[in-house]
């Protein structure tokens, strides 16, 4: 959690190796990310704020086309599943291009049932009813795996995170449960970060 510019995308990146330190060292259970990337990608599950869906594709093509790089077997099983469960089997010969935020959003996590879920502001520019339901999906995800989710919108975290860290400069203002940020923020989390910066 955190205000724009604190850092978050560029932490995001550097979990996915997308982006490289200048300095220090990433360790994935007790091993160092460089030279385990490979490994950890096909663990990993990555949302990024703009992830350059193909416009011109279906959702179902475009589903179909990652199961492929990700080597699915029954490819297809796979991609119908996957529509079911974000609810967006009416959309699957519809063009991505075509697609409401929310809508394309759900098409970027549908596939594929990694351990570890990254998602990068997810929310972003979504209406009120998609961003309940991505809630919906982060909580019901949280259940199963790890979850890992930036954002600077607080609501989209109090009710369905356990844990959190707010980001300010690139620095570390606040490590713990939802409830001890609100009581420390006093219900007013931007003065927070400008009292902590």
């Amino acid at each position: 959690l955190g205000p724009n510019g604190a850092g978050k995308s560029t932490l995001m990146k550097l979990l996915v190796d997308a982006l490289r330190p200048t300095s220090g060292k990433i360790l994935v259970d007790g091993r160092p990310l460089m030279g385990n990337e490979r490994s950890l990608k096909f663990r990993l599950g990555y949302l990024p704020q703009d992830f350059g869906l193909f416009d011109e594709l279906t959702a179902a093509q475009f589903l179909d086309y990652m199961a492929a790089l990700k080597g699915l077997r029954n490819a297809k099983e796979a991609v119908q599943r996957a529509l079911r469960e974000v609810r967006l089997e009416e959309k699957a010969r519809a063009r991505i291009r075509t697609l409401s935020g929310g809508q394309r959003q759900r098409v970027g996590i549908a596939l594929g049932d990694p351990e570890f879920l990254i998602f990068d502001e997810p929310t972003v520019g979504l209406d009120p009813e998609e961003r309940i339901h991505f809630r919906t999906l982060f909580s019901r995800a949280g259940q199963e795996r790890l979850v890992l989710l930036s954002t600077h919108i607080i609501e989209d975290v109090q009710s369905v995170c356990d844990q959190l860290v707010v980001l300010a400069g690139g620095q570390i203002r606040f490590a713990g449960e939802p409830a001890a940020l609100l009581r420390a923020a006093q219900g007013h989390v931007c003065s927070f970060w400008e009292r902590q910066a």
